[in-house]
C-alpha cells in the first residue's frame, strides 16, 4: 500500500468513526467508473439503531445521497426498512423495495462497513428502485436499457458480471483443456479475453459463452468489475489479482499497475 493510499484510509476511517459518534452513521458514495454504475451506503446504523445498514445503486450520485440522508433521518426516528418489504415516499411517485445483502458481496460494495464492524457479522439491504413504468428489476418487462443499472446484491452469486450469461468472450483450447486463467483483459469495446498465458496465439483461440468460462473457474467472479481497458492478472488460482490501467499502444497486454475504487475498498484476497 502506498503512502497516499494509506493516507486516505486512515483519513477515510477517522471520518467514519467521526460520523458514527456526531450523526449516529456514516454515508460512503462511490462514484459510477463508466462500466460499474456509482452508489451509496451507509456505516453506523446497525451499531446506532440496530437497523440493518442501506446500499442503493445506480441512481444519480445527489438523489442516492438525499435518499439516504431522509431515510437516516428517519431511522432515527424508529421507521425501520425491512427486506421484502415496500415503501412509498423514499422516491417521488414511485414505490421502492428492499432485499437483503448476501455478505459475500460486502467486500465489493461495503468494504469500509467490514473495516467499521471487523467483518460481515452484520445485516444490510439493499433498495431498489423500479423503472419509469413501476416495473421491477425482476420483471419481464423492466426497461433493458437500465437492465445492469443496479445489480441485486441478494441473488446471482454465481454470476456477478454485468453481461449477459451467454455473452461470447475470447479463451484459448488451453483453458478449455485445463490450464488456469490468470490474465484476464476487458477490452475498451466491451470484449473479454480470458487466457492462460500472458501473450496467447490466435490459432489457439477460441470463443464460448461467459456462463461457461465462470463454470470452468467460479473465481473468476473476482473480478466481475474490471473497467473498460483495463486488465487483471494473477500467479495461481488462489491469488489475488493485480489490476492494470490501459495501455492501448500494447494492445490490451497488462501494462501499469494502478489501484481500482474496488482497492480502495479492502478489497480482500480470496479466502
Amino acid at each position: 500500500m502506498d503512502d497516499e493510499h494509506a493516507r486516505h484510509n486512515r483519513e477515510t476511517e477517522a471520518r467514519i468513526k467521526q460520523d458514527v459518534a456526531e450523526y449516529g452513521y456514516h454515508m460512503g458514495l462511490i462514484a459510477d467508473d463508466g462500466y460499474q454504475p456509482g452508489f451509496a451506503y451507509t456505516i453506523g446504523l446497525w451499531e446506532t439503531y440496530q437497523h440493518p445498514e442501506v446500499i442503493i445503486i445506480g441512481l444519480r450520485q445527489e438523489a442516492m445521497v438525499g435518499i439516504l440522508t431522509n431515510l437516516g433521518q428517519e431511522i432515527s426516528k424508529g421507521k425501520r426498512y425491512e427486506a421484502g418489504a415496500t415503501y412509498e415516499g423514499v422516491i417521488d411517485r414511485y414505490e421502492i423495495t428492499s432485499v437483503s445483502v448476501n455478505p459475500d458481496n460486502y467486500p465489493y460494495y461495503m468494504g469500509y462497513g467490514m473495516w467499521y464492524y471487523k467483518g460481515r457479522d452484520y445485516p444490510a439491504v439493499q433498495l431498489v428502485w423500479p423503472d419509469l413504468e413501476a416495473h421491477w428489476p425482476w420483471e419481464e418487462d423492466f426497461n433493458p436499457k437500465t437492465r445492469f443499472s443496479q445489480p441485486l446484491l441478494d441473488r446471482n452469486m454465481d454470476f456477478k458480471f454485468k453481461e449477459e450469461r451467454n455473452l461470447g468472450v475470447f479463451t484459448t483450447h488451453h483453458v478449455l483443456d485445463g490450464k488456469p486463467v490468470l490474465h484476464v483483459f476487458h477490452n475498451e469495446n466491451g470484449d473479454w479475453q480470458f487466457h492462460s498465458e500472458d501473450a496467447p496465439q490466435s490459432q489457439d483461440g477460441r470463443v464460448v459463452s461467459l456462463e461457461q468460462m465462470l463454470k470452468l473457474d467460479p473465481t473468476l467472479n473476482e473480478i466481475f468489475y474490471l473497467n473498460y481497458g483495463y486488465s487483471a492478472s494473477r500467479d495461481e488460482v488462489d491469488g489475488p489479482w493485480v489490476l492494470y490501467e490501459p495501455e492501448p499502444e500494447l494492445n490490451n497486454r497488462p501494462g501499469r499497475k494502478t489501484k481500482s475504487k474496488w482497492h480502495n475498498k479492502l478489497f480482500p484476497k480470496r479466502k
